[in-house]
């Protein structure tokens, strides 16, 4: 279903080496294919699987300018020119996407000629489960953290009252003090001033990454695309460049909105007043995990545009032929299949023949699963806990504000009898 959505597309120019002519029209790049087709006709000049190139360059001739040629593995190299927006932006893009592929899928090519078992499946299955199941607890126990740190800076403000308190105290009891009130209540709202910067600063001081992928980055226009990276912390986003420095930081409440152009490319965008917009477009193969996770931290900022929306729609559609695929698999490993639609007459021989046809799963197979099963099963059992304690947390924040709200209020009074 992924490779039939659209990544990005670019008008640009064919060497058709038969004809020794160019011939203009648009390379289209899939999360696993690149297709030129020309303007005239429409038709499908060249179709290349990206698990087939072997090489992706930037060349230059006497004859072609600011030239891509793309290396296939029978040795067939394909010439592309005239790029808009500009030759570095394409390079960039479509080599990201090849990198990726490659390295996601090293046997990509071997896969193709030979299809994977029944067991491999359910692996590969019950393995993305615990990676989302790892995300998942990941943020769980940053937002643990979070909250560990809100209980520390209510404990420091506790204490900070108690010294308020005192001076107050201090303050109100002999007519005939020699000091200056003003000396102690600047030395009181210095300590409080204080431990109020110390309490805001502690919670960044562990930062929880989620995830970081590698990406294509630009802020102003399309022509200013380069690598990059793109970090999604607990308490916001960064964009990083190839070298790993930092190009911006959105904290999680500055982001204005993020838009899902497509399942590989996102737009964030802080507004200002009196300046202009922060506003970065990414593009990464690895996107479709990052914006579940974007969904979930960012709800009510983030839209899904037409693209993005028609990329939704199937995947509506496909849980149910997952669900079905999975029930299937499941059902063909107890054997439960051999069961469904057979005649009455020679079943027990039909039986015999799908057993032999569909195999049992592999011990080395059997074994993965039940790592990974006891793992799933030990995420929950943390899951479990860490959100009873921070159930447990949230209860003593809400007990410890009421109180700070209630000793605030009573300073204040007593400060407004002084003054």
């Amino acid at each position: 279903m992924s490779s039939d959505v659209h990544v990005h597309s670019w008008p640009c120019s064919y060497y058709l080496n038969l004809e020794k002519q160019w011939v203009p029209g648009k390379l289209t790049l899939t999360p696993h294919s690149l297709k030129f087709s020309a303007d005239r006709t429409e038709e499908v000049l060249v179709g290349l699987p990206l698990s087939s190139i072997t090489e992706i360059r930037k060349e230059s001739s006497l004859f072609i300018f600011c030239a891509i040629t793309v290396l296939e593995k029978g040795q067939a190299k394909h010439w592309f020119s005239s790029w808009r927006p500009s030759r570095n932006v394409v390079f960039n893009i479509i080599e990201h996407f090849w990198r990726e592929l490659l390295l996601s899928q090293p046997g990509t090519a071997a896969s193709t000629t030979s299809p994977m078992t029944r067991g491999q499946e359910l692996v590969g299955l019950m393995a993305s489960s615990q990676r989302r199941m790892e995300d998942t607890s990941k943020v769980l126990h940053h937002q643990g953290e979070q909250l560990d740190s809100v209980m520390r800076g209510l404990e420091k403000m506790e204490s900070d009252l108690d010294v308020a308190d005192r001076l107050l105290t201090e303050l109100e009891s002999p007519s005939w003090w020699p000091f200056s009130s003003k000396l102690w209540k600047t030395a009181a709202e210095a300590k409080t001033k204080e431990a109020v910067s110390i309490a805001a600063c502690e919670p960044f001081g562990k930062e929880g990454v989620v995830i970081r992928v590698p990406a294509i980055v630009s802020q102003r226009t399309e022509s200013h695309s380069k690598p990059g990276k793109l970090t999604v912390l607990v308490s916001g986003l960064e964009i990083h460049d190839s070298s790993s420095s930092l190009l911006h930081r959105f904290e999680r409440e500055d982001v204005d909105d993020i838009k899902v152009h497509s399942p590989y490319e996102v737009s964030i965008r802080q507004r200002f007043i009196g300046k202009p917009d922060v506003a970065y477009r990414v593009i990464s193969a690895k996107m479709p995990e990052v914006i579940p996770i974007l969904e979930v931290q960012f709800s009510k900022k983030i839209e899904l545009l037409e693209d993005a929306l028609v990329f939704r729609s199937r995947a509506r559609t496909s849980p149910a032929e997952g669900s079905c695929s999975i029930r299937h698999a499941a059902s063909r490993l107890m054997g439960c299949n051999t069961h469904r639609e057979l005649p009455t007459g020679g079943q027990e021989g039909e039986q015999l023949q799908l057993q032999k046809t569909w195999p049992l799963l592999s011990e080395g197979e059997a074994q993965e699963l039940t790592q990974i099963l006891s793992k799933l099963k030990g995420l929950a059992l943390d899951t479990e806990a860490e959100l009873e304690r921070q159930d447990e947390a949230l209860d003593g924040i809400t007990v410890a504000v009421d109180q700070a709200t209630l000793t605030v209020d009573k300073h204040n009074r007593r400060m407004r009898k002084l003054m």
